[in-house]
């Protein structure tokens, strides 16, 4: 079969990853009429309860890769810390979308900020930190700081704001001593993302930028409300698209950036798969992220990506669970589906513990303004902070 050909309906396609963006993944691929196989470790993940097959087993399990790829006729991932040795060996016979190379990339700060600037983007000042004499030479203008772990941190893990090399020593130790990236601190506005899909074939699409806000280092509240200013989501569009050219990147690719006071723009990271702030999509365009993914997998052309209505999407995390006896209380869900022009998003999760991702609410609104009165009703029903 030409590998750009379409892929026909009752196709396999292939997942690494078994959490909720699996799991929505497989929902949107099967809604295009294939079937999904799941490779996760764990017994009984999110996306494990909806797919079609499920293999049990590490994500490094040759025999498990093998099977995998005899089934499917492509593969993806649903989070970037997958090994990319994994994806390269099955890209030998079968398509993969990201790239192995793209996700290594992704999974390793001091690479991620190479290759943005090789693209022309801008990335904060910073320099990589392998011990303490790397510390203890580094530029006094990279402080205050923060000292972030080069692999293998997200939601706010992994990182510690220093002010000054005695205390990015200490903050080394505290982080075991394991490579990391220090960061100068910016005057931060706000902070923005754009995704984007690019097919197999070149053909490439993007979202509108989204405004997120965050919580404790978690994604608490995305908007797509028109509050980007139109000339700094347009930049924002071209970088995304500049480094995904860069890297020849298939598939759905989110670029996080840092909007300064002024509105200059610094790359923040990237995210080599759909991403959380991306979710509104699914309701609020006409193509979802999701699907997105799964027509690049499958060689379908790509669709429209422009918002239908002003939306956001509110985080649902397991903090909202805890009742006062210490046992697990339901939200209210009936009181925020009241609230017009709400959907619920529940991942299947049994055990929902503080920071744990268990959901989330998309939230559409004929006016930005009515959004804004809806969103601090959700908000005011689950009795979340909101500003």
């Amino acid at each position: 079969m030409n590998a750009l050909a379409p892929l026909p309906s009752g196709s396999w396609l292939g997942v690494l990853g078994g959490g909720q963006l699996g799991r929505m993944f497989c929902q949107a691929a099967q809604a295009l009429g294939y079937r999904v196989a799941v490779l996760d470790p764990a017994p009984d993940g999110p996306a494990a309860r909806v797919a079609d097959q499920h293999l049990q087993a590490a994500y490094d399990d040759r025999a498990a890769l093998e099977q995998l790829a005899r089934r499917c006729v492509a593969l993806t991932t649903e989070f970037e810390n997958v090994p990319a040795d994994s994806l390269q060996y099955l890209v030998r016979t079968r398509v993969t979308a990201p790239s192995a190379r793209a996700v290594a990339i992704a999974q390793d700060r001091i690479q991620e900020k190479t290759w943005f600037q090789a693209a022309g983007v801008a990335v904060a000042a910073h320099a990589a930190i392998g011990s303490d004499a790397d510390l203890s030479s580094c530029s006094p203008a990279l402080f205050p700081g923060i000292l972030k772990t080069s692999r293998l941190g997200y939601d706010g893990k992994g990182q510690v704001h220093v002010q000054d090399a005695a205390a990015g020593r200490a903050a080394f130790a505290q982080l075991q001593r394991v490579p990391c990236i220090l960061e100068a601190l910016q005057p931060l506005d706000h902070e923005i993302s754009v995704i984007v899909v690019r097919g197999r074939n070149g053909q490439a699409v993007a979202y509108p930028a989204i405004r997120n806000r965050h919580r404790d280092g978690i994604l608490a509240v995305s908007l797509c409300d028109g509050s980007v200013p139109a000339d700094l989501a347009a930049e924002a569009g071209r970088l995304a698209m500049q480094v995904a050219r860069h890297l020849d990147y298939h598939g759905v690719l989110c670029i996080e950036f840092f909007v300064l006071e002024g509105g200059r723009l610094l790359a923040n990271e990237m995210a080599p798969r759909p991403h959380n702030s991306g979710h509104l999509t699914q309701d609020a365009c006409l193509v979802s992220q999701f699907e997105h993914q799964a027509r690049v997998l499958a060689g379908l052309p790509l669709g429209d990506t422009g918002l239908l209505c002003p939306a956001a999407m509110v985080n649902l995390l397991g903090d909202l669970w805890q009742g006062t006896e210490g046992e697990p209380v339901e939200p209210d869900w009936a009181a925020v589906l009241q609230v017009p022009g709400t959907r619920l998003h529940l991942y299947g999760k049994d055990a929902p513990r503080v920071g744990r991702k268990m959901g989330h609410v998309n939230i559409l609104a004929p006016t930005a303004a009515s959004l804004h009165e809806r969103v601090a009703q959700v908000m005011g029903v689950l009795g979340l902070p909101h500003a």
